[in-house]
């Protein structure tokens, strides 16, 4: 991963370099667990919000082409792919592989890095960087991962929830991701999508006794998350975002997706003896107070020390190993 200084160089070595500065954060398509039961009367939302979401990243990725402007920067066309694309073209594959940007451009728009958050003072970076991508793979990756995982999720729960999810779970993942990698920047909104699917395993432990097939929906989501997050551990990927909002998204999902027990919404078709008394059971509510706490103190311990300039691998040696783990056929470093 390429340091600032390597970015400041313009010959073909430090363009390399600069590339591999990039963290992208790059999921898998995970599937939703199965065997759901869905109260007769429960209301079911139109999904409009996640939509939007992938408008809004396609559109913020065409504008970040447009203001790249490949062939001005390259001199020309030397090097520019699709150049056909005009000022759209994609960097030189040597620079960025993943058909997109230079690493320049994503900065200057709002890439998370370190340096700029805490001593320049730019917090409003752990937020850009959620709606910037590396790429078109890159891009096409999260918004397939966000229409799989999202639209079913605001079916259910409205987009009142579903974005202060993806919103505080793109958040907890920058604050991590700049936590652990100081000397690279970061793009990507997978630190949201997995918020969205540690919101899906909250949801199934905290509704549990509603599952039709508790087992195999368990086995199935534990199974998908295991390998999205294996995924991370590969060079110039940011799993430090990935488990970052995976667990801001884990913690919310006991707070905000909570469903009444089995039969409050039919409690009126009862006899009075028969009605269900609480809309709650003792254990959601128990799993409601410990998410919201857990929640909260994290993410404020979190940013207290990320703008004291605090290094996450000062306090844990071996947390470097869940972005990346050094083979053979790759080394990590910075």
């Amino acid at each position: 991963m390429g340091s600032r200084d390597l970015e400041k160089n313009g010959d073909v070595n430090s363009s390399y370099n600069r590339y591999n500065s990039y963290n992208t954060q790059q999921p898998n398509h995970p599937v939703a667990p199965s065997g759901y039961h869905i109260e007769s009367s429960a209301r079911q939302w139109t999904s409009w919000l996640v939509p939007m979401i992938v408008v809004a990243n396609v559109a913020m990725f065409i504008v970040v082409m447009f203001i790249n402007n490949c062939p001005k920067n390259n001199f020309g066309f030397d090097g520019c792919v699709a150049r056909f694309l005009g000022r759209f073209s994609f960097q030189p594959l040597r620079e960025n592989p993943l058909l997109g940007p230079s690493a320049n451009t994503l900065m200057n728009l709002g890439a998370l890095q370190w340096d700029k958050v805490v001593h320049q003072h730019q917090g409003w970076r752990l937020i850009t960087c959620i709606w910037l991508h590396a790429g078109v793979v890159h891009l096409l990756v999260n918004m397939l991962s966000l229409v799989f995982i999202g639209i079913r999720l605001e079916q259910q729960f409205g987009f009142v929830r579903i974005g202060v999810l993806y919103v505080i779970s793109g958040l907890g993942g920058s604050v991590m991701s700049a936590l652990f990698l100081q000397k690279s920047i970061s793009v990507g909104a997978s630190g949201a999508l997995f918020g969205l699917l540690g919101a899906m395993l909250a949801e199934l432990l905290t509704n549990w006794t509603i599952y039709a097939n508790k087992a195999a929906a368990l086995f199935t989501l534990l199974i998908m998350i295991a390998i999205n997050l294996a995924v991370g551990i590969l060079p110039h990927v940011d799993n430090f975002a990935h488990i970052g909002g995976f667990i801001s998204g884990f913690l919310l999902g006991f707070v905000l997706l909570l469903r009444p027990q089995y039969g409050w919404l039919e409690r009126h078709q009862y006899p009075e003896h028969a009605r269900v008394k609480s809309k709650f059971m003792p254990y959601q509510m128990v799993l409601f107070f410990i998410g919201a706490a857990l929640l909260i103190t994290g993410l404020t311990i979190a940013l207290v020390m990320l703008f004291q300039g605090k290094n996450g691998n000062d306090h844990c040696r071996w947390c470097r190993y869940l972005s990346c783990v050094p083979t053979s056929k790759w080394q990590c470093g910075n």
